[in-house]
């Protein structure tokens, strides 16, 4: 009986041939590949230009579609990349420091980069200091990678930025997946990453998923250290080198810890294969827990204090001791530029009460950011900082013990004149307000750690 129906139904058509499975399995192919490029039409003009109008209700200008014939939004990537966008957007699995720009280290996303609060303020104040072109295109591209591709466009690009209305992109999918090259002179300016423009995107994978939307290519660069380290520079070791030596993280890459590893895969196509992934919401290790779980790298990582003093009649003189474990990491771990460290060093009585007192700032002020080679990180991986210290104590003051106490703050504290002509440039008492809590919010000491020692 199944013999003879397959018979007819061939004979009558209804069972395809060979040659007819053949133009059925073109048929499909066709048909997927139209779908698929439809899908992503249609986010691109739902999703991608939708979210470039919110800022101020109009289309993009030419020069935002001109930018995007190559670093198509991210919002395009999540037709197929829906759990990696939504981990770079902040949108997954969140915790309460990333659903705000709060005041917690690594808390804000590559996905903010433009839309932040804190970058549109300190960026307002820092062009009040009257950087340079050339200044102003560096300031930039490590937040707006496309600016590397579309100098011309840094203007329209800062000036959209200061008034809150953001149409191009600034840390998305392209931006990273473009760079397939960085440069080989350790001592080249940062950022070192070089973009390749094309529908090429480039990855970590040997084996990328074959798909009908972009060819995609395996790249070593996305294993290495120097890949982060072309924007992150002066955080690590040694960036030349694709691993970093360290006595507790010995032969690990930046992604290890920023890339929290896990299984899966990296589109939403259903059968997909799955394997080694890593998050892509590049957090700190403080904040997924890594630090808890290894208290010989929570032992490493944090910087720890010593006092070497001595008392001679009315002076105190001696050196603190800044030290920072053998980790990859230098200190600070964060923005070189713009993090300010102080040393607090307080004589004290046998009371407690402060008798004598000084602090050393260590950081660049607004005036001198990018004039000139970026600084070097406060103390390099492994070593320790020495800062000499003389404190003359008033006359029948008796020294009882001394402690030094190491702060940071994530920006210069901009001088009142500067801040003064920065306000002057907004548009209205709601948003000067707002801008002095940010700027007193950010630019106010935090507590690192501290040495108490008895005279």
């Amino acid at each position: 009986m199944g013999r003879e129906f397959s018979f007819r139904g061939l004979q009558a058509g209804l069972i395809p041939t060979r040659k007819g499975l053949e133009r059925m399995r073109q048929f499909k192919a066709a048909a997927a590949f139209g779908v698929c490029a439809l899908v992503v039409a249609a986010g691109w003009m739902l999703s991608g230009h939708a979210v470039a109008q919110k800022a101020d209700g109009q289309a993009p200008a030419d020069w935002v579609e001109q930018i995007e014939k190559i670093f198509i939004r991210s919002e395009d990537c999540k037709q197929c990349h829906d759990r990696h966008y939504e981990e770079w957007k902040g949108a997954r699995e969140q915790t309460p420091d990333l659903k705000t720009f709060g005041r917690v280290d690594a808390a804000l996303l590559h996905g903010t980069s433009l839309e932040s609060p804190v970058f549109r303020t300190v960026l307002g104040v820092w062009l009040q200091t009257g950087p340079t072109p050339d200044q102003k295109k560096q300031c930039l591209s490590c937040h707006v990678p496309s600016t590397t591709v579309f100098p011309q466009h840094v203007e329209k690009i800062t000036g959209q930025v200061l008034a809150g209305k953001v149409q191009v992109e600034g840390i998305g999918c392209a931006s990273c997946h473009l760079i397939n090259e960085t440069a080989k002179d350790p001592a080249a300016p940062a950022p070192t990453f070089k973009v390749k423009p094309g529908k090429t995107l480039y990855g970590p994978y040997a084996d990328p998923e074959e798909n009908l939307v972009h060819p995609a290519v395996q790249s070593d660069l996305f294993r290495s250290v120097n890949f982060c380290a072309s924007c992150h520079f002066d955080k690590v070791k040694d960036v030349t080198k694709r691993e970093l030596p360290g006595e507790i993280l010995q032969g690990t890459v930046c992604q290890d810890c920023h890339m929290e590893p896990s299984t899966g895969s990296s589109t939403s196509k259903r059968g997909a294969m799955t394997r080694a992934i890593g998050r892509h919401w590049f957090r700190g290790v403080v904040i997924p827990g890594i630090m808890l779980k290894n208290r010989n790298l929570q032992a490493e990582w944090m910087p720890r204090v010593d006092i070497e003093a001595d008392k001679s009649g009315q002076t105190v003189q001696g050196t603190v001791l800044v030290r920072v474990g053998s980790l990859p990491h230098s200190f600070p771990d964060g923005d070189p530029v713009l993090k300010q460290y102080f040393v607090t060093i307080a004589v004290k009585d046998a009371k407690g009460r402060t008798i004598a007192s000084e602090v050393k700032r260590f950081g660049l002020p607004f005036e001198q950011i990018a004039r000139g080679p970026f600084p070097e990180p406060f103390i390099k991986g492994g070593t320790t900082r020495r800062v000499p210290f003389s404190l003359a104590l008033k006359d029948g003051a008796a020294a009882a013990s001394i402690e030094a106490m190491l702060t940071y703050a994530l920006i210069p504290e901009p001088s009142p004149g500067l801040q003064e002509k920065y306000l002057a440039t907004l548009p209205d008492e709601k948003a000067r307000a707002e801008a002095v809590k940010l700027l007193q919010e950010y630019s106010q000491p935090r507590v690192l750690t501290f040495r108490t020692k008895s005279l």
